[in-house]
């Protein structure tokens, strides 16, 4: 058993936790939801209950695991394991030392990294991006995060590169759940899309999307509730998705045109649900906007699916 890493994958929605060995095979795994109250806390213990059970799954120990990686929505600061204004989870507006208390909760090593970041990393090494040297990760989902490989290096800036989600695709436009306006998110994340359709509900569209929700005893619009009123032709739904991919292709070019990079990995919960499915569209929307549009970028869905982000928090412990 030696050799063995955990990964947890925190979202907007669940937790993904996984015991990984040297090669990058998942020996074990679970999944929780995301509490919805209990602020940072609850949601590490949460976090620190789903690693247990991936461990037992793997017959490990967490005491024995070389370490624990974590990939954390909004600031996470990899020499503190601090992470800070992480918005789209409950009550996370200021900092909370997450590595500390996972540490003590797990008693084993414990380092932070971006969600979307190391689950980028995760599909250079071993999944859809694996022929590439250069790549942008798209992650669309609760909201829209973005990782950057450039040169066969992670790129971090001074901590914080890849936010695509906050290029501006509408200057004045919509208001994004990180306060500002007119972000790619504010479109096309999850979260601002089920408060978008709750608000044209309410004035009077038809959409079948909360009935869904209800029916299927679920606490938010998953991507699994837009995927059946998408199948069922609900035009609300079909309006919003089609307001998200052009959002998508927008500001993805903007990046392409920036840095120029061999490929575009679509994944997250909502891109690795759809991405086959609007891959047409979005193609064509980047094409819109792209400098070089006769040298466009491969764009390919993650191939590591719903593990992709728990195994890339595996591998900083690897690097």
């Amino acid at each position: 058993m030696a050799g063995l890493r955990g990964g947890i994958d925190l979202g907007g929605t669940k937790i993904q936790a996984a015991i990984v060995d040297s090669a990058g095979k998942v020996l074990g795994e679970a999944r929780r939801p995301t509490p919805t109250g209990g602020g940072p806390r609850g949601v590490a213990e949460e976090m620190a209950a789903a690693l247990r059970e991936a461990a037992e799954q793997a017959g490990a120990e967490t005491t024995a695991l070389e370490g624990v990686g974590v990939g954390s929505p909004g600031d996470a600061d990899e020499k503190t394991g601090v992470v800070s204004s992480a918005r789209n989870l409950p009550d996370w507006e200021g900092s909370f030392p997450l590595a500390e208390t996972l540490k003590e909760a797990l008693g084993t090593e414990v380092r932070v990294g971006n969600d979307v970041q190391v689950a980028t990393e995760a599909e250079f090494h071993l999944g859809a991006g694996r022929e590439f040297q250069s790549l942008i990760g798209v992650f669309w989902g609760t909201g829209v995060g973005g990782g950057l490989v450039l040169g066969g290096k992670p790129w971090l800036g001074r901590g914080a590169a890849g936010e695509i989600g906050h290029v501006v695709v509408k200057r004045g436009g919509a208001k994004c759940p990180c306060g500002r306006r007119g972000c790619m998110e504010a479109y096309a994340g999850r979260l601002a899309m089920e408060a978008e359709a709750r608000h044209q509900h309410e004035e009077g569209h038809k959409t079948d999307l909360f009935k869904l929700m209800e029916k299927h005893g679920k606490p938010r619009l998953t991507s699994g509730i837009w995927e059946r009123a998408l199948d069922a032709n609900d035009h609300l739904a079909e309006d919003l998705i089609h307001r998200a991919i052009e959002a998508l292709g927008t500001g993805i070019a903007s990046a392409v045109n920036l840095l120029d990079p061999e490929a575009v990995i679509v994944g997250g919960g909502l891109g690795i649900r759809f991405g086959d499915r609007y891959m047409e569209p979005l193609t064509k929307e980047m094409g819109k906007h792209l400098f070089l549009d006769e040298k466009p970028p491969a764009v390919r869905v993650a191939a590591l699916g719903d593990l992709g982000g728990a195994i890339g928090a595996s591998l900083l412990f690897a690097r």
